[in-house]
């Protein structure tokens, strides 16, 4: 079973390659940046031959190609995408100096200037979230996170902010980074900055840039974290690598996904998980709410603005019958696409059979289906060798956590 997939990784197979939308966060060092960068230059190079027209096409074709790399996670207006197509999105964040209007400079982000657009989308969000509005309500006197110093490694988007502001109305310090270098909403970014928390996170950040991030939330000035929250498990990573000494010293680990969970299993198998840690993935909420409702609504809001294309009689391979393809499938099923499963584990295989879904092989469908889409948990899910099979312009998403569910590290990748 995959983990609550917040945004669809879209990519295509053959010659012929769809726009790649990368929204999975990183779980290892060692991603898959550079592969992106060419998959979208094969799209440019064949949209070229096939559509001679003028240069402000190309360019229209350009700017629509990079703004899309976020549009799955961007729930707001097109305003959005205008502010991330400036020039200076060509300038590191870390380059530049930055500082609020009261001169608070622990931060960094991409553009401090929009956080008024963030401030409102964060207000809006609020509204969606009477439970934990009313938690800070009702909490806000008695400060019972007092003394909590925490690193935050999540998605940085208008709801991940109102947990963020919650946490410092109970009495909490934070410092936060995104979990992803493609889903952080920059004008949120800029809003909780400008509000004085440190945050260290915009959309489109190289892997030196997340890994810096993160690394400027666990080891800053004066600063001794006791807690960890974390999605994907890469602050726990690094803070056990790098700065042992303080991770002894953390009296909590927060885990909320599949992959990040994993990763705690295998660290206390191995006898390093020295410190105690908290699975919310395998909370109740979590599993039969977000994963399966938030999914199913997010994966056709994702596809849509990745590819604009009809599903009504579209063939689909979702990967994983656990209840983020469950999510999927009764979304897709919803618009009228034709849905095999393919699943390993037999309970699961058996409910996607009763639900009336095919169970198959993906290599027995993979030629004729016009969309996959993974919700594993696993690796290699969908290797090269399945993209060599696969129908001209065939569209292969990810709504797992990690980004390793399609290998598009392969050298074979770069058309």
């Amino acid at each position: 079973m995959a983990d609550s997939g917040d945004a669809v990784n879209s990519t295509s197979s053959g010659k012929e390659a769809r726009n790649t939308v990368t929204d999975g966060p990183v779980t290892d060092p060692a991603s898959n940046n550079k592969s992106l960068e060419a998959s979208n230059s094969a799209f440019h190079g064949a949209r070229t031959k096939l559509d001679s027209k003028s240069g402000a096409l190309k360019k229209s074709s350009r700017y629509r190609s990079r703004s899309l790399s976020a549009s799955s996670t961007d729930s707001y207006s097109s305003a959005s995408y205008t502010a991330s197509s400036s020039d200076e999105d060509d300038v590191s964040p870390r380059e530049k100096i930055q500082k609020t209007e009261n001169g608070f400079i622990d931060f960094c982000v991409r553009n401090i200037n929009q956080h008024a657009f963030g401030r409102r989308e964060i207000e809006i969000a609020e509204q969606e979230m009477p439970g934990i509005m009313a938690l800070r309500k009702r909490a806000a006197e008695d400060k019972p996170l007092k003394n909590a110093k925490i690193v935050g490694c999540t998605h940085i988007n208008a709801q991940t902010a109102v947990l963020i502001e919650t946490l410092v109305h109970l009495g909490a310090q934070v410092r936060w980074a995104a979990c992803n270098i493609y889903s952080t909403q920059n004008e949120v970014a800029a809003a909780l900055a400008h509000a004085g928390y440190p945050i260290f996170a915009w959309r489109g950040e190289t892997e030196e840039d997340f890994w810096w991030c993160i690394d400027k939330c666990v080891a800053a000035e004066n600063w001794q974290p006791n807690m960890i929250l974390d999605d994907g498990g890469d602050a726990t990573h690094l803070m056990l690598k790098k700065y042992n000494a303080m991770f002894k010293m953390i009296q909590g680990i927060v885990e909320e996904s599949v992959t990040g969970v994993h990763r705690l299993y295998q660290l206390s198998k191995a006898g390093k998980l020295s410190v105690p840690a908290m699975n919310v993935n395998d909370s109740v909420t979590k599993t039969k709410f977000d994963n399966l409702y938030s999914c199913r609504e997010s994966i056709i809001d994702s596809l849509k603005r990745s590819t604009d294309i009809m599903f009504g009689g579209k063939q689909v391979v979702i990967c994983g019958y656990g209840e983020v393809g469950k999510g999927c499938c009764q979304a897709l099923k919803g618009l009228g696409c034709i849905v095999y499963i393919t699943e390993i584990d037999p309970i699961c295989a058996l409910q996607a059979s009763m639900d009336g879904f095919r169970v198959m092989k993906l290599n027995e469908v993979i030629r004729n289906v016009d969309i996959v889409i993974t919700a594993t948990g696993n690796k290699n899910v969908v290797t090269r060798e399945h993209m060599d099979k696969m129908k001209n312009g065939c569209v292969v998403c990810n709504m797992g956590h990690s980004n390793t569910e399609i290998d598009i590290n392969k050298k074979e990748i770069y058309w």
